[in-house]
């Protein structure tokens, strides 16, 4: 996951981007505390209109790659012995 800056309001979160219909987005309590759309929902609302703007921004410039689960997902490619 990458640091993604709300071009907004400056809240940071981590995402992780699949594909344009995938995106992972990791938020904290100073996260949404700080967001000016959700502080007064919660995550109720379950997006930031401008935080996805900064998302897809950062999809666009090449700061944020797409990932691809080719790997196990609960050992992260890791090998259990």
């Amino acid at each position: 996951m990458e640091q993604v800056s709300c071009r907004s309001c400056g809240t940071c979160v981590l995402v992780e981007k699949f594909s344009p219909q995938h995106t992972s987005v990791q938020w904290n309590n100073a996260a949404v505390a700080a967001c000016t759309e959700l502080s007064t929902t919660g995550l109720k609302s379950h997006t930031c209109n401008a935080l996805r703007a900064s998302i897809e921004e950062a999809v666009a410039s090449g700061a944020l790659s797409s990932s691809t689960r080719d790997v196990d997902v609960r050992t992260r490619g890791r090998t259990l012995t």
